[in-house]
């Protein structure tokens, strides 16, 4: 999951430190997994522990744009079935944003 710096301020707030949730990946702000879940997945609850300041990202998962293909429905997720084509619609417009977003924030050296 990209991360913008609105989304890195928001979760260090919460007094979570970037070295715990944040890894750098060709310039982009990554969430961290560990064990192959998010950093701030509690196994024991089977719950978000930052729901309420989640990622934006996370905001809109399922819906995801596929560089080859476009805006999509992730097809790994479970609830992926429960996204009407309306919700695609709007979250993808978000996604796009979003995108936009993390792009002029990336530290990319071109």
């Amino acid at each position: 999951m990209l991360l913008s710096k609105e989304d890195i301020n928001r979760i260090e707030k919460k007094g979570f430190h970037k070295k715990y949730f944040v890894k750098i990946n060709n310039g982009y702000a990554q969430l961290k997994n560990y064990n192959g879940y998010c950093a701030f997945y509690n196994l024991d609850e089977h719950r978000c522990r930052i729901y309420l300041d989640k990622p934006s990202g996370c905001g809109v998962y399922p819906v995801i744009l596929d560089e080859d293909v476009g805006i999509i429905v992730d097809d790994i997720c479970p609830e992926k079935a429960t996204i009407t084509s309306e919700e695609k619609e709007n979250k993808g417009k978000t996604v796009l944003k979003l995108i936009k977003i993390i792009d002029t924030e990336a530290d990319i050296r071109r």
